[in-house]
């Protein structure tokens, strides 16, 4: 499938819920969002048919569970299941790993392939600071994925005012362990466009700290994957770096991906509010009208904006990162 620009649209991101047991700064607003009901999020088998369809009718090829925090919906594991009988390339998973030391195992027999956690601070201090969680539990589920052969494993830091002084130890920490660090930049987004100029660090800054640590060299990245990697050699640490910049090297011009948000909306941007419904369609009284299905799909990708949008009104929770 192609979009109005001539992309190939092949890879989706499924938020399977829109909680989460942390409250990240960048992330979740202040107070207490209302997630949707029970009944309101897409069902396993709902979620299955969709990427069927869109396997066999538009040649998806990626699903990377997203949430909120996936590991928040129970029995994922069976989701991953059904997800492997399409025929896809790579089912992946990005996690806050709170809660992934108990599920790394059954996750990978699943047939899981690899995830990638999020990790802003080694410090435990700063670590609840940032997400209100307990960085001892994100470290136990990251060496659990290790273990469960969850390769390879990417840490996704999202770097701001306030912890672009772990940048150093962070890359030094997960070189050793064989881990391909990335570095975020802060998005526009949900609760935090009030305060962004005065938190936001652009990826210029965090290359710049590193390259005086480390020998760095760019490498060459997969065709349509929104970080830019570089090779980086320290003293007795090497391996790859990763900058995902979407505000001053932004990778819309090759965006391969739509999201589908727990309540079934079918974006063509992770800064949309919302797009067409999918649930709709799915639960419609008189059985799935493939044609509004296909029409569902052909929307939201041509849907999908060229340039980047700077600001995006959505809850990050309820769309998925």
């Amino acid at each position: 499938m192609q979009d109005s620009y001539g992309r190939t649209i092949d890879h989706l991101r499924i938020s399977v819920t829109d909680r989460c047991g942390l409250r990240c700064i960048y992330c979740m607003p202040e107070g207490a969002p209302v997630p949707a009901a029970r009944h309101e999020i897409l069902r396993f088998e709902e979620i299955a048919g969709v990427v069927q369809r869109m396997r066999d009718r538009f040649g998806l090829k990626r699903v990377r569970i997203t949430g909120g925090e996936p590991l928040v919906r129970s029995r994922l594991a069976v989701l991953i299941r059904m997800l492997c009988t399409v025929g896809l390339d790579e089912i992946s998973m990005t996690t806050n790993g709170q809660a992934l030391a108990r599920s790394a195992g059954a996750l990978a027999a699943a047939g899981l392939r690899r995830v990638n956690v999020s990790l802003d601070s080694l410090r435990a201090d700063r670590y609840r600071e940032i997400t209100g969680g307990d960085l001892a539990r994100t470290l136990e589920g990251i060496e659990a994925a290790a273990r469960a052969g969850l390769r390879p494993l990417k840490i996704n830091s999202v770097i701001t005012r306030g912890n672009e002084c772990d940048i150093e130890e962070l890359t030094d920490w997960a070189l050793a362990r064989g881990y391909q660090i990335r570095f975020l930049e802060l998005m526009a987004i949900g609760c935090l466009p009030a305060k962004y100029d005065a938190v936001f660090v652009p990826t210029r800054e965090v290359r710049d700290r590193l390259k005086r640590r480390f020998r760095m060299e760019p490498i060459e990245a997969e065709a349509g994957s929104p970080a830019r990697l570089w090779h980086a050699e320290g003293e007795r640490v090497s391996g790859t770096v990763g900058f995902v910049s979407p505000v001053t090297e932004p990778f819309c011009s090759a965006c391969r991906r739509l999201r589908l948000t727990a309540r079934g909306m079918l974006l063509g941007c992770i800064m949309h509010e919302d797009g067409p419904d999918l649930r709709a369609v799915l639960r419609s009284r008189d059985g799935i009208d493939e044609a509004a299905f296909d029409a569902v799909v052909r929307l939201a990708a041509g849907s999908k904006p060229l340039e980047r949008i700077r600001v995006g009104r959505g809850r990050m929770v309820a769309i998925g990162g």
